[in-house]
């Protein structure tokens, strides 16, 4: 694809017959961004006399257009040939690509042209982006002529929802589907069972459906607010095997596949409190009413492996997936460690610890599915203790677990916490809906490269693709699981489907923009940032504000006042040199788009100093670098993960901050993040220095009782008993890790993070 395209996509096509009143067109503004489009002169128009005529084996695309265009134009088409005046699906065997096509539209008709139906089936979901969103019910739909040639670049195009914490209807479930279709992804990854709720019927089992799927209270609030509150309220459900059915009849019609995950051996506390049989403890235990990672797994017994046996069988006789999702993530050891049959199995193996056990057990359950003739697909803790071999991972806590199972030789699925977890808060706005944490904005998403750079290009095949996961703690309804999903979901299906040269996020803004009439139609609800502004303080220390839509203003002031029509026009950088509160809004015209943007800037006298930090940030929690840690900004006190917080997973650090001339210092205040749920912990003790100008140094170690009752651990270190009068030249602080993760926390037996922001200095 062209840079033309990119230009067109913002463009208005307005094109003229001496026989026909003019015809305006808007510029193709597809999504994904196909591999080759080239818009060329005329258009073809949808009447009354159009017909359709269908290749025999594209049977799926045929009906979901032939539907499609029934609904929009309100009568029936006919199906026959015509050489003029058609929409042509047509069999080329020269198309390569399973699921590539091409589109040819002029003024006498449109032939698509696949050598598969899934091929033509995305050339139709290509078509309807080029037809009006608002097209129902018209006599006449025009579409420009253009040449598209396209195929994917990762066969693995997924997206993910968790249907165990928060249940949505089956008339939600296929609208999600169709959504994925419209966007040309093909998998979708059901995640059906997890310590809060059962959620599939498993006929043999009756007690899956009558205790493990309803829980008797549900977390009110975030999980890090403490004391944890309730709402009394029981919950549950589950979706019966008919109508699994008519799920996975719907996404084929669709040409997607549904991925079933059954989780072990751990998020298995609401099977175990349906049969206490299957942990270790043999005690009875409760559907767990709120959110984490839980002690109660599965033990490794002979009756616990004929129970999932018995409940894939069902599975697989539901799901004709090639692939069963096992789980296989966070299983705490505890219990197994004191298991007198755990310990057996371990002695009867041969295995050198629980990690090896958990290895035997994913192991034993593939090779059941293998028998069956299924693969497994887990988290990428299945790597611990030694990988099953037909294994593929799910590589989530970053990307080591997808090298490592590259490197061996096993396929990979990349769907990394820092680009694909949808889960995460979109904006720094205040008043975004509660989250689970992080912060993941759509630009994040789409600049998302899934081939790790220690691959080499062979070992790069094994990278089937890539999924956003929407896990749903904190989304009680449908429209707040929309509202996460998209527009994050229409990046990701651009990560998965255009190849990199074809990519460019100025156009996909564009193309999102006009794409909002469309997510209305489908009465979808998205989430609109594309007005909101963005701030940053140069190297220069002058503040920059930008936005990502064309042919908009920002007007702003700096006296704390809401900026109007008469307000400043954002032209250049301005200088940062006092405390000011900036406030900016996008306009068109005189008219304000989008969120008020606020940003208090605090002039510290660590400000436009030179720091050193001896560790990297995470590339995955960067924040604005070393410098962003005395830019006068501070991070959101209820997130981490923004452009101001930098995170350091399982690194002890060490942070020098050297000033232009000495200066007199009265107080420090460090801030750190504090969220135990996502691994993050505030460091139990640093250790401070500082050099006069005399050269004596100075030296205090800071001891934290790390009783933290708040997500923001803001400490304010009094430094005026110690100078005397006397400037310093730089300031250092030593901050060790954390650690690992002790047992029954969330992320036991890892490393912990560090997330760090602003140091002021007064």
């Amino acid at each position: 694809m062209s840079a033309r395209f990119l230009i067109l996509c913002s463009l208005i096509l307005t094109l003229f017959s001496c026989a026909e009143p003019q015809v305006k067109l808007l510029s193709p503004s597809i999504i994904p961004a196909p591999q080759s489009l080239q818009v060329n002169a005329g258009h073809f128009t949808i009447n009354e006399e159009t017909t359709l005529s269908n290749n025999d084996d594209f049977t799926a695309s045929y009906n979901f257009l032939n539907n499609f265009l029934e609904h929009a134009t309100d009568r029936t088409w006919k199906t026959e040939y015509s050489e003029t005046n058609s929409i042509i699906l047509e069999y080329d065997d020269s198309i390569s690509s399973k699921e590539g096509y091409s589109i040819e539209s002029n003024e006498h008709n449109i032939t698509i042209k696949a050598s598969t139906d899934a091929g033509a089936f995305y050339a139709v979901q290509s078509l309807l982006q080029l037809m009006p969103a608002d097209h129902n019910n018209t006599t006449e739909i025009h579409i420009p002529a253009v040449t598209i040639k396209d195929e994917p670049r990762f066969k693995y195009r997924g997206m993910h929802l968790d249907v165990s914490r928060h249940m949505y209807d089956v008339d939600f479930i296929k609208k999600y589907i169709n959504a994925m279709a419209m966007l040309k992804m093909n998998n979708f990854h059901w995640h059906l069972t997890d310590d809060q709720g059962w959620r599939i019927e498993i006929k043999k089992y009756p007690r899956l459906q009558e205790v493990a799927a309803y829980r008797d209270s549900t977390l009110l609030g975030h999980y890090n607010d403490t004391p944890h509150q309730y709402d009394g309220k029981k919950y549950g459900g589950f979706y019966t095997q008919e109508e699994v059915r008519e799920v996975i009849a719907f996404a084929k019609a669709r040409h997607i596949n549904v991925i079933p995950e059954i989780e072990m051996p751990g998020h298995a506390q609401a099977a175990i409190a349906a049969y206490p049989e299957l942990g270790c403890t043999g005690e009875n235990v409760q559907v767990a009413m709120k959110w984490g990672v839980f002690e109660d797994i599965y033990c490794p017994s002979e009756e616990t492996f004929t129970f999932l046996e018995n409940v894939l069988d069902e599975v697989m006789e539901l799901f004709p997936s090639k692939y069963i999702h096992i789980g296989g993530d966070e299983a705490p050891k505890t219990q197994w460690k004191t298991s007198d049959v755990a310990q057996q199995v371990i002695k009867e193996n041969g295995l050198k610890d629980e990690h090896e056990l958990q290895s035997y057990f994913i192991q034993r359950m593939e090779k059941y599915l293998n028998s069956k003739g299924r693969q497994i697909i887990g988290w990428d803790e299945i790597l611990e203790g030694g990988l099953a071999p037909n294994a593929t991972v799910m590589s989530w806590r970053g990307t080591n677990g997808a090298v490592e199972a590259a490197k061996a030789r096993h396929d990979v699925i990349m769907t990394p916490t820092s680009h694909a977890y949808f889960d995460y808060y979109q904006s720094e706005n205040d008043d975004e809906p509660l989250a689970i944490g992080g912060f993941l904005p759509l630009e994040k998403v789409y600049n998302f490269n899934p081939i790790p750079k220690e691959l080499s290009d062979e070992e790069a095949i094994h990278v089937l693709g890539v999924q956003g996961n929407v896990w749903t703690e904190y989304m009680t309804t449908s429209e707040q699981v929309e509202y996460m999903a998209f527009p994050r979901m229409l990046a990701m299906s651009e990560v998965a489907w255009s190849v990199d040269e074809n990519k460019n996020y100025d156009s996909f803004i564009n193309r999102v923009e006009y794409f909002h009439k469309r997510l209305d139609a489908m009465d979808i609800n998205y989430a609109n940032h594309l007005y909101e502004i963005e701030g940053t303080l140069n190297e220069d220390q002058a503040y920059e504000l930008s936005t990502k839509t064309i042919g908009k203003q920002i007007r702003f002031t700096t006296d704390g006042s809401e900026p109007d029509s008469s307000s400043t026009v954002y032209e250049s950088p301005f200088p940062f040199t006092a405390d000011m509160t900036l406030k900016a809004q996008v306009f068109d015209d005189d008219e304000p788009l989008g969120r008020l943007f606020t940003q208090e800037l605090l002039y510290h006298k660590g400000v436009g100093a030179t720091i050193s930090i001896n560790k990297e940030p995470h590339n995955s929690y960067p924040g604005s670098g070393a410098s962003g840690l005395i830019n006068g900004i501070k991070g959101s006190d209820s997130r981490y993960g923004d452009s101001e917080w930098l995170g350091f997973w399982g690194d002890d650090i060490e942070i020098e901050i050297t000033f232009k001339e000495p200066v007199l210092i009265s107080e420090i205040e460090l801030r750190f993040y504090n969220a135990p749920g996502q691994w993050i912990y505030a460091p139990e003790e640093f250790s401070f220095y500082s050099r006069f100008e005399s050269g004596v140094l100075v030296a205090d170690k800071i001891l934290f009782k790390n009783e933290f009752q708040s997500s923001l651990v803001d400490f304010k270190y009094e430094f005026g008993k110690y100078n005397k009068g006397y400037k310093s030249r730089n300031v250092k602080f030593i901050i060790p890790n954390y650690g690992i993760i002790p047992d029954g926390n969330q992320g036991a037996g890892n490393k912990a993070w560090t997330f760090i922001d602003e140091i002021i200095i007064k």
